[in-house]
């Protein structure tokens, strides 16, 4: 019970939407869509929905062609970040709903209600209505009336990104046991690489309407194909800077080299792109072999427990994650130590050759 696109590309008004996307999503299987504002994700789910049609290619579903199909004629169900509900109606009217459209007894609508409320835990709020409810269990009621009807095909375009941060990892947790033991495709769109990787499942990163990358999340995070696709899977974006490796050693700039570590050391002698991830850069060395590189303070900007620290050198920029709070004027120097065992390698063409689960087993 496969899902297939393919070859699918989306033109409107002149503007390049999907472009030449080939995906497969199989049976029981939960699927994160992951990209930046306008990547493309909403408007892959609407061709997938059936509510727009795709200018060139087809989608596949058993192996039958639905190009053509309307979204009346499919069996989906789509949730969005806003919370769409029936005002005037109760929360248990608003998840029977599908069902009295497909005209299934009352005491069939019964079972499927109570049941789907009781696995969103919403089944003391069945007789209140909407408006009466916070935004949490808005939500789960929305969510409720796309689960009930057993659809083929579920759609969440980024349905957490109005809630507060507790709720939406309550949230997230409950999805991934829902979808567990249900056999339809669930598709979900976020701009949150953290989202993705909380998820699971299989992951498709998206830019400007192009698929960059897809495969089970933990491999697409440890093995991004290019720059584009490392950087799209990294919160902040992971650092990117430029290095030489020759015979005996790795350059950054004329003061940060080090000697090759026997994976480096595999390397042909010439220019690279080296990418490190901002937590994995510290204050202070994690292994005796760290890189210590002298930097000056561009930007300190703290977030919750988080501090993200912005430094440079009169050759590259770099951005740490650090844990805690740490005060630094801007200007001040600083000493930031680089793990040599956490690099990304790419070449001049910005495609990947050496990840750090293959120099040192780890990401």
């Amino acid at each position: 019970m496969s899902l297939t696109l393919e070859n699918i590309s989306r033109v409107a008004d002149g503007v390049d939407y999907i472009r030449d996307a080939n995906l497969t999503f199989e049976a029981g299987s939960f699927n994160v869509l992951l990209g930046r504002t306008l990547a493309g994700k909403t408007s892959l789910m609407r061709l997938m929905a059936g509510l727009d049609t795709p200018t060139t290619g087809r989608l596949l579903y058993r192996g039958d062609d639905v190009t053509g199909q309307s979204v009346q004629q499919r069996n989906i169900s789509m949730i969005y970040q806003q919370f769409i509900n029936y005002p005037n109606l109760t929360v248990y009217e608003n998840i029977a709903s599908p069902l009295r459209l497909a005209k299934m007894s009352d005491s069939e609508i019964d079972r499927r209600v109570k049941e789907t409320a009781s696995m969103l835990h919403i089944e003391p709020l069945l007789k209140r209505h909407p408006l009466e409810l916070s935004g949490g269990q808005q939500q789960r009621t929305a969510m409720a009336r796309a689960l009930v009807k057993d659809a083929t095909l579920i759609l969440f375009d980024e349905p957490l990104v109005n809630l507060d941060y507790k709720l939406r990892e309550e949230l997230r947790a409950e999805l991934r046991s829902l979808f567990r033991e249900r056999q339809c495709i669930a598709v979900y769109a976020t701009t949150e690489p953290n989202e993705a990787l909380a998820l699971g499942g299989t992951t498709t990163l998206l830019h400007e309407g192009r698929v960059v990358q897809t495969g089970p999340v933990m491999d697409v995070y440890r093995a991004p194909v290019s720059t584009l696709a490392a950087q799209l899977f990294s919160e902040p974006p992971m650092n990117l800077i430029r290095g030489r490796v020759t015979d005996t050693e790795v350059t950054f700039d004329e003061y940060s080299h080090h000697a090759l570590t026997q994976e480096l050391a595999a390397l042909k002698p010439g220019d690279y792109w080296f990418g490190i991830r901002p937590s994995h850069i510290g204050l202070v060395p994690a292994n005796d072999d760290d890189l210590e590189m002298a930097m000056e303070v561009a930007l300190s900007e703290i977030s919750g427990s988080e501090t993200f620290m912005h430094v440079q050198n009169r050759y590259f920029e770099m951005v740490l994650q650090l844990m805690g709070v740490h005060q630094y004027h801007t200007g001040a120097p600083v000493k930031v130590y680089l793990p040599i065992n956490k690099l990304f390698v790419f070449d001049d063409h910005e495609q990947l050759v050496l990840t750090p689960a293959q120099a040192a087993g780890g990401n």
